[in-house]
């Protein structure tokens, strides 16, 4: 049986403290990742922010957004990665399907 795939977004904030580089680095990791996993792979950078609340006393953050198709098991394990990266300050996953 085929696994069914279903469409989302990954919405993360990335630690302005991370130089440009850094910045890049890590949406380019995500971005890898996204796409070794799921299909129709689209990256918008929507750069720097004001958060509407501080996270641990920083108030701006570097926004990226990655709409994707995948199976159900993926976007628990980019979850997974997110929470566990240095860097990222917030993530959030929606299914767009529901």
């Amino acid at each position: 049986m085929a696994k069914v795939k279903a469409n989302y977004e990954v919405v993360f904030i990335i630690d302005p403290a991370q130089d440009e580089e850094g910045v890049a680095a890590l949406t380019e990791k995500f971005k890898a990742l996204v796409e070794q996993n799921a299909s129709e792979v689209v990256v918008e950078e929507w750069g720097k922010r004001k958060l509407a609340y501080a996270i641990n006393h920083v108030t701006e953050g570097c926004y990226v957004l990655i709409s994707f198709s995948s199976t159900p098991e993926f976007p628990k394990e980019l979850d997974r990665i997110l929470g566990i990266t240095d860097g990222v300050s917030r993530s959030m996953i929606v299914c767009k399907d529901e």
